[in-house]
């Protein structure tokens, strides 16, 4: 490794030399800008030296100087008209006339395998440049997408380094690997964490399924594109882009304090059969007691900081970053370090010959946190001091506490000790040969080297009477991952009379292994310096298991891009996947063609007078996507070895052998077919401009683990098998307005919306409905249903009419076993008796509706940028409320609605919550996961050019920055914003399901720019 590392040091030093020139003698150049038509002079154009950052603004009446080098070139840009490039030839005055841009579809787009003029482009593709994404706090480049893209939707998870919950166009997938594929300089990889934001150039986001059908292997969920920053021609760059920030909890969730907290454990007391006596004889004595929230979070500091330099010669051109995050979480002691390093480079070999590779390491550690710790804080005693007098732990015991409350939040935080490491490095080499002048030859191979490290040691302590280990124990768990991914293409590209015609074909292979070792030793010593070893351990108390994935795929694929006249448009294309996954079994080879046809109407004849549209383009596409993200070898049966079936022999236990998982004789390819018809219109020379698209995606043979009935002797097993289908189906709409005005403020403002309907078509012939969601839930309840003719996922349970108020209501209801204060259900077959039979759909947690506002202003050298984002028609299933499995705590929300007495309340329960009759799932827990957000506020100020020639900074950017300030909802949670669960994996069949996630916070950022 140390080679490797010396020879890309040598390999960019000589970069450098090579590139590097002498400034040239700079003169100052004038000049004015006017407009081709109107021939009025135009402010804030941008004036910019090519192939460096210095440049300059027109001031209000359209005049501008610069000191550029006498053989320079300058960069006219202006939003609605056409770039000029100018050379200076020693010019010390020069006017330019910019011209209107009627055609704003030249813009190039990146597409699968290349990239496409806009205009060219018949399915549905999203760009988001990288400014735009340097533009906020996120620390990771997903998240930094939110409200930026119509139908996209992004649930974010405040835990530091998590990667947050992306999905395209609504669930494509509920089995297996449900995520998009992200593609980054041509390797593909189910996560882009590593990734330093500040390296990326742009990101596509492909949305239909002709666009997305060129990878047809993975792209049921959405393919995400990025490509990273390379050098260009010119003098080297060096940037320096910091912040330093603190991130503090929105939303609070207020819990009861000392002295109502023991007021609601008395009442459970007496509500009991006999009832029981006061827990507490005097709760007013306790007052507000603590507050482990406010013990626990905490305002959290956030630092990033990324150093890059770049440039380029005749022939060469370098990049090389350096980037450092440092994250503390809103939870003590809990904080997450990433160091990113990149280099990339190009060579002009020969005039038909460019090679160039670019790499990237990434290594990160992280102190964590018990998965328990929001539970615990959520349901902790506020009578139970943090500690004492003497400075030991506050015992819940001594307050006769137990069962769900039986624990000290801030001990169980002390003598937790589980530290995460990760490593991967990742990166291609390619070559590409123009073998004729319209024909180009390209290879590639690339790939991902990932290491991950949890070790975790529970040390000798006793904290409570409950909380305590007498035997220590050191678990390590290290998984590799090395995967390669080898791309050949042939693409012909000319351009004859009034056609263009680019045919692509390309091949692919792709292995992919995963190797996880899993190792634990007792009685290791416990040591302050970390230095924890699995071989200081007892020799007969270690335990170690090994496993492995290895999966192959082969590919072959084809596309056809034609135009005439750039009016009528025509894209094609056929993939052909082979999958190990499904060899033995099932169809080893899918095949996913795509079809799509433009027209480009304002470039017809008869359009050429009319001053209604500056551009009018309609398309169409369909295409067929696949889903090889499935488990190896689903068709083979698994014997597993369980504690719970065990045999004895003269007294020797022997744990018994068993059955699980039923399994399929054959698995098929999951498909998913989709079609998009969609309208791009530009007004008022493109200042205005609108884009919708209406979709339909059908997901086919979707894979289900449903459960097995208990009758055939299988106990609580799985069946894995292809058992539906099931659609999504959508409108989505962006509008955008960008503009200057006289003063010389420049502005724009963009809007976009969608809307999707999910809804499972079929099911297997004589299949029940699936019910899940209830993992980490309270007495094995499961609040979500998914079946035919209701959304994936969906939460079902019992609707609630009211609160039983007596004991005379109770005799004449349906349900003669509750209790006063307990749930009243409806009884919706009129069999005059509660049962699962009377359960009914109670919310949908597939949002309906996603939208986003971005805008952006500048007025001289100031600049500002404002994004809302928000969600509608979703619903959250807050079970925290019913999570209780003895005397945990309430919010205060609750406790001041609670019913306590007849006529007290009709909506919310007793204290006695967490009863069987009150703790299934039914229509209180379900809320509205609605919500409004500032998503983010960013002022900047670019110091005066003169201020800077002495320090010979071309550009410095001081900025302020402010994501997720203001959150707007009515859910009585920390954020409707649910992302992956604590507790258990993610799986759209339990989304939405908040069973204290780690909630999210607010960033306040001030940070730096700086350009040599």
């Amino acid at each position: 490794m140390k080679r490797i590392f010396t020879k890309f040091s040598v390999l960019t030093f000589l970069c450098f030399l090579f590139n590097y020139t002498a400034f040239a003698q700079n003169i100052t150049v004038k000049g004015t800008v006017t407009d081709g038509g109107d021939k009025t002079t135009i402010p804030a154009v941008s004036v910019q030296v090519k192939g460096t950052t210095t440049g300059a603004q027109t001031d209000v009446n359209g005049n501008y100087s610069i000191s550029a080098p006498a053989n320079a070139t300058l960069v006219f840009t202006y939003i609605g008209y056409t770039t000029q490039e100018v050379p200076v030839n020693n010019r010390t005055t020069i006017n330019i006339v910019l011209a209107s841009s009627a055609q704003q579809l030249d813009q190039v787009v990146v597409v699968g395998y290349g990239t496409q003029r806009k205009i060219d482009v018949t399915g549905s593709v999203a760009t988001v440049k990288g400014e735009e994404i340097s533009k906020q706090a996120s620390v990771n480049p997903v998240s930094a997408l939110q409200g930026k893209v119509a139908g996209v939707s992004i649930s974010n998870n405040g835990a530091p380094g998590a990667a947050p919950l992306i999905t395209i166009r609504g669930t494509g997938t509920v089995y297996g690997n449900t995520g998009v594929l992200y593609v980054v300089d041509g390797v593909w990889h189910d996560d882009i964490s590593f990734l330093n934001p500040a390296d990326i150039e742009s990101i596509s986001i492909l949305k239909d399924a002709s666009s997305l059908s060129i990878y047809g292997i993975r792209a049921a969920n959405g393919v995400v594109l990025v490509t990273t920053t390379r050098g260009k021609k010119g003098d080297a760059i060096i940037n320096y882009n910091g912040s330093v920030g603190v991130q503090s909890v929105t939303n609070a969730v207020k819990m009861a304090n000392g002295t109502e907290y023991a007021t609601a454990i008395n009442e459970i007391n007496a509500s009991k059969t006999p009832p029981d006596a006061p827990l507490f004889k005097d709760p007013a004595s306790f007052g507000k007691g603590t507050d482990w929230y406010g013990q626990i979070l905490r305002n959290a500091m956030v630092n990033n900081h990324q150093l890059s330099i770049s440039g380029g010669g005749e022939k060469t051109s370098y990049n090389f970053s350096l980037g450092y995050l440092n994250q503390d979480g809103i939870v003590e002691r809990n904080n997450y370090k990433r160091y990113t390093a990149r280099l990339a480079n190009d060579f002009q070999v020969l005039k038909p010959l460019k090679v160039g590779y670019n790499v990237s390491g990434t290594a990160s550690n992280s102190n964590d946190i018990p998965n328990s710790i929001f539970y615990q804080m959520y349901s902790a005693g506020p009578v139970v001091p943090v500690r004492y007098a003497d400075g030991t732990y506050g015992d819940p015991n001594d307050f006769g506490l137990g069962g769900g409350a039986n624990f000290n939040p801030q001990a169980t935080l002390d003598f937790f000790n589980r530290k995460s490491k990760n490593y991967k490095v990742t990166g291609n080499v390619y070559a590409e040969l123009n073998i004729l002048k319209s024909l180009t030859f390209k290879t590639s191979i690339g790939g991902d080297f990932g290491q991950a490290e949890v070790r975790n040691y529970n040390q000798v302590y006793v904290a409570t009477a409950s909380q305590r280990n007498e035997t220590s124990e050191l678990g390590v768990d290290r998984t590799e991952d090395r995967n390669w991914i080898i791309e050949n293409t042939l693409t012909y590209k000319n351009i004859f009379g009034d056609h263009n015609l680019t045919v692509l074909a390309g091949q692919t292979a792709q292995r992919r292994k995963s190797y996880t070792i899993n190792a634990l030793a007792r009685n290791v010593p416990y040591s302050s310096e970390g230095d924890l070893y699995l071989a200081l351990g007892d020799s007969d108390n270690r335990y170690i298991n090994d496993s492995g994935v290895l999966t192959t795929a082969a590919s072959y694929f084809g596309r056809v891009n034609y135009s005439f006249k750039d009016r009528y448009l025509l894209n094609a294309s056929m993939r052909a996947d082979g999958a190990s996954q499904f060899f033995g079994g099932g169809e080893l080879w899918g095949y996913f063609p795509s079809i799509g046809a433009g027209w480009v109407v304002t470039n017809e004849p008869f359009m050429k007078d009319q001053k209604v549209f500056s551009n009018l383009k309609l398309r169409g596409s369909w295409g067929k996507v696949g889903n090889a993200g499935v488990p190896v070898n689903p068709s083979t049966l698994v014997i597993t070895q369980k504690g719970g079936y065990v045999a004895y022999f003269n007294g020797v236990s022997y744990t018994g052998k068993n059955i699980d998982t039923m399994v399929p004789t054959f698995l098929n390819w999951e498909r998913s077919s989709g079609t998009d018809i969609g309208l791009e219109a530009g007004f008022l020379d493109n200042r205005l401009n609108i884009e919708a698209d209406y979709y339909t995606k059908t997901t086919q043979q979707a894979i289900f683990e449903i459960p097995v009935l208990s009758s055939i002797g299988l106990g609580n097993s799985k069946q894995i098998g292809n058992q539906a289908d099931f659609r999504n189906r959508g409108f989505e709409f962006v509008a955008s307005w960008r503009d200057k005005t006289e003063g010389g403020l420049t502005y724009s403002i963009s809007g976009n919306f969608g809307y999707n309907q999910n809804k499972v078509m079929k099911v297997v012939t004589g299949q029940n409905p699936v019910y899940s969601g209830g993992e980490g839930l309270a007495n094995g309840s499961l609040p979500t249903r998914t079946m035919v003719g209701r959304p994936v996922g969906e939460f079902f349970g019992y609707q609630v009419a009211g609160i039983f108020q007596n004991k005379a209501e109770i005799a004449s209801s349906a349900q003669t076993g509750a209790k006063p204060g307990d749930f009243k259900y409806i009884d919706t077959n009129g069999d005059g008796q509660i049962s699962e039979k009377d359960r009914v759909p109670l919310g949908n947690p597939n949002p309906k509706f996603n939208y986003g506002l971005n805008t952006s202003f500048a007025y001289k050298n100031f600049d500002l940028a404002v994004d809302i984002q928000g969600v509608a028609g979703v619903d959250v299933y807050n079970a925290n409320i019913g999570l209780r499995f003895g005397n945990e705590n309430f919010t205060q929300d609750f406790f001041k609605n609670r019913w306590h007495g007849e006529g007290s309340s009709n909506t919310y329960p007793s204290t006695n919550v967490g009863s069987t009759e009150n703790a299934r799932p039914n229509s209180f827990y379900v809320e509205s996961g609605a919500y409004i957000r500032l998503r983010n506020v960013q002022l900047g100020y670019t110091l005066p050019a003169g201020l800077l020639s002495k320090w010979k900074m071309q550009k410095v950017r001081v900025f302020a920055n402010a994501q997720n300030a203001i959150n707007l909802f009515g859910y009585k949670g920390f954020s409707p914003e649910v992302g992956k669960p604590t507790v258990g994996n993610y799986s759209p069949l339990r989304a939405g399901v908040d069973a204290n996630v780690y909630p999210l916070y607010a960033t306040y950022n001030l940070g730096v720019n700086v350009t040599f």
